[in-house]
């Protein structure tokens, strides 16, 4: 039987851990739980992350990569249209669907990793580049509105094909934002 690379080994526990994580919650399971759902031991998982907590941020650091890659890349870009932008993030969020999920189960996720300040950070971004730095309160609510609703669509609505939900929900939120 070939050996597996590390990288192989790597990306399995991060996998079982993901699913764990999301059936149990991040605080309810153990790395003994996770290397026996791949059925290692315990060390072997020490060989890849030094702690569950070091194993929890290599699952969220590309997320969190690609989250302020695209607010940069969206500013550096701006004026982008309210439609494409919308699109864009669609994608982002469906992209991340597992780990925004597991954050909203599991509030202990969003407050260990400070995520809910970047995501507002994030979101704050985007506000801006659709609605500008003076907008109406009604202008502010629509916008949370779209972004929001949007992001709810991409992570939570499941058993869709996604162009499909890619395309209801961007509309959606564009309409939300009350443009003509």
């Amino acid at each position: 039987m070939p050996r597996q690379r590390t990288g192989d080994t790597r990306a399995r526990i991060q996998q079982a851990a993901l699913e764990l994580f999301a059936e149990r919650g991040m605080q309810q399971t153990s790395l003994r739980d996770i290397a026996d759902r791949l059925g290692v031991t315990k060390p072997a998982l020490y060989y890849h992350f030094a702690s569950r907590e070091d194993l929890l941020n290599s699952l969220v650091e590309p997320m969190i990569a690609d989250f302020e890659a695209y607010a940069a890349a969206q500013q550096a870009a701006a004026p982008v249209a309210a439609r494409e932008l919308l699109g864009s993030y669609f994608d982002l969020a469906y992209k991340h669907r597992a780990l925004i999920q597991l954050a909203i189960r599991d509030l202990s996720v969003l407050h260990e990793l400070k995520l809910a300040d970047r995501f507002i950070e994030w979101r704050g971004t985007l506000a801006t580049l659709l609605i500008g730095t003076s907008p109406s309160l009604s202008d502010v609510v629509r916008c949370m509105v779209a972004l929001g609703g949007l992001s709810d669509c991409a992570v939570m609505i499941d058993h869709q094909p996604v162009a499909e939900l890619r395309e209801a929900a961007v509309e959606a939120a564009y309409d939300s934002l009350g443009r003509p």
